[in-house]
């Protein structure tokens, strides 16, 4: 459990930059990066740390509290923070995107950080690629299939638990079908609320509506959002599982 104090960017740097030396050595370039990093840091705030390394057997996540301060690390070389990068865009979720774009430089390699940096910043300027069509028939599909659940008449424990099974799709449909990255978690808000207000009004208000039980607004919400895209989809629906997906058989 986290459990520091909020301090000033400069201290949180000068913290990173000691953790990174004790932690990380011979590690080529880094970048500090999170909510502490940008001023706005919480009692329950960690600092990010994306650590390069000139060649890596593999790459690794930890995480580790130093004095206090909790710390998550995303230790890579060049090609697998690449790939990192390729995957997180064909997700639509460019996290570790954002904390290159966005981190402090640390390291003794700043001008291989600073191209690293200014890639990712392009990256994350380029908008969302287009949703697959697979991938927008999921998304479709398992909304409508939510909204069918949500529509009919349940406990008020069923309809908080739907209410929420509904928020991440629909929250991917809205952001990836207008070219913009979606996100996870406290970032859904950020983001629709940074791309367009009234829109992130409409949404946020079904939801609060809903998780208080009314659920009529959020439907209708919704299906707009399906109308949009290419309208309910159920019928038709078929996703073939990988031809690896087999084991030898055991009864």
């Amino acid at each position: 459990m986290k459990n520091n104090v909020t301090i000033a960017t400069s201290e949180a740097l000068k913290r990173a930059e000691d953790v990174l030396f004790r932690r990380f050595a011979g590690y080529a370039f880094a970048f500090a990066a999170g909510s502490i990093m940008r001023g706005e840091g919480k009692s329950t705030s960690d600092i990010d740390l994306v650590v390069v390394f000139d060649k890596l057997d593999t790459a690794w996540r930890e995480s580790f509290v130093e004095d206090h301060l909790p710390f998550e690390a995303f230790v890579h070389d060049p090609e697998t923070l690449s790939w990192f990068f390729e995957n997180d865009m064909a997700l639509g979720y460019p996290i570790i995107i954002h904390m290159v774009a966005s981190g402090h430089i640390v390291g003794r390699d700043v001008e291989q950080a600073k191209a690293c940096q200014a890639h990712a910043q392009t990256l994350l300027d380029q908008g969302a690629p287009p949703l697959s069509v697979m991938k927008l028939d999921a998304l479709r599909y398992q909304i409508t299939d939510t909204l069918g659940d949500l529509m009919d008449e349940r406990g008020v424990e069923d309809m908080r638990a739907i209410t929420a099974q509904l928020y991440q799709p629909l929250a991917d449909l809205m952001l990836l079908t207008r070219g913009r990255w979606s996100g996870k978690g406290k970032w859904i808000p950020r983001l629709l609320r940074a791309f367009d207000e009234e829109l992130f009004d409409g949404f946020d208000r079904s939801f609060a509506l809903a998780l208080a039980g009314d659920v009529k607004q959020l439907i209708e919400f919704a299906d707009a959002e399906l109308a949009r895209t290419g309208g309910a989809y159920f019928h038709g629906d078929r996703r073939e599982a990988s031809q690896t997906s087999r084991r030898s058989r055991r009864w």
